[in-house]
């Protein structure tokens, strides 16, 4: 029977944690061993390519999460709108908590890294399209067309993605709940395409 893979995880944990804080280039592995409180040498033996698969594992571990959480209030929430609401209010909290010191560990690795480094990069990829997958479903049940609920997934996610960038640079969480404010209200509109001379 393989031996459990004990210190992995809280490599990857403190990865997270601390690419969110300052990101990739600011992040040692002296650091991430000290964090982890792993031994330097299970560093490089779950990860021999170095800092740069763990930014991959990182990712993924970030994707995982919030795709968790989408799910898990998507079955909460009767709406897409509420969702998003309920998704910014998680947000917000989460950086304030943090002294708006945190970001998103997905956009800060993919920020220094993408497209440079492809796996990375496909990690990435693979943490978004999650989460617009779970969205366009919500929004599919919402009563959107499928095309239709793809788009308007993709745009609710860069807009929050912006908006935790602005709120970072802003030290508040107003820009990420006015983002879902409005993306909601956009959404339960439904607006009808307008005919000519409506």
């Amino acid at each position: 029977m393989p031996a459990v893979p004990r210190h992995r995880q809280p490599i990857i944990n403190a990865a997270v944690e601390l690419f969110r804080r300052q990101g990739f280039a600011r992040t040692g592995l002296n650091e991430i061993v000290d964090v982890s409180g792993a031994p330097k040498g299970s560093l490089y033996h779950y990860f021999p390519r170095g800092k740069s698969s763990i930014a991959v594992a990182a990712v993924e571990e970030a994707g995982v999460r919030v795709a968790a959480t989408l799910e898990r209030l998507a079955s909460q929430c009767g709406s897409t709108g509420e969702l998003l609401q309920a998704h910014a209010r998680l947000l917000a909290g989460w950086m304030r908590s943090s002294g708006f010191r945190n970001g998103c560990p997905i956009t800060t690795v993919l920020l220094e890294l993408a497209p440079g480094e492809r796996a990375v990069a496909d990690a990435g990829r693979k943490a978004y399209a999650a989460r617009v997958s779970i969205l366009s479903r919500k929004l599919v049940e919402d009563g959107f067309e499928k095309a239709r609920a793809d788009a308007l997934a993709v745009l609710c996610t860069s807009a929050l993605q912006g908006a935790l960038i602005q709120a970072r640079i802003e030290r508040s969480g107003r820009p990420i709940e006015v983002t879902a404010i409005e993306l909601a209200q956009l959404l339960e509109a439904k607006a009808e395409p307008l005919t000519c001379g409506a």
